[in-house]
């Protein structure tokens, strides 16, 4: 990412929780209308949601649910706010979660 080795971590974090959004509105089939916890509540909703794996236990579901929508919540959504001051440790850790998600 040429953000963060421009040192602008905060941009860096905002676009990796971004790709996150944007696959799962894919992946979910929403509409571009459709955005941040809201559409991960959905997504992911431990009944009906097209991105919850119905085989685990409903406190699972439930619990992949809240870390989607948290992660939004508190790593994109502060930054398309306002401006956020993030180290280069603290956006490593967070790029990483993101990615972790995109890969779930």
């Amino acid at each position: 990412m040429v953000t963060f080795s421009q040192g602008e971590y905060e941009t860096a974090v905002f676009q990796a929780f971004k790709e996150v959004e944007v696959l799962v509105r894919y992946t979910g089939g929403y509409a571009s209308t459709d955005l941040g916890v809201d559409l991960m509540r959905k997504a992911f909703n431990k009944d009906n949601g097209p991105l919850t794996d119905m085989s685990t236990p409903v406190s699972e579901r439930e619990a992949l649910a809240h870390l989607f929508a948290g992660a939004i919540g508190s790593y994109k959504n502060p930054s398309s706010h306002r401006h956020v001051k993030i180290d280069a440790e603290e956006a490593v850790e967070m790029i990483i979660l993101a990615s972790h998600l995109m890969s779930d």
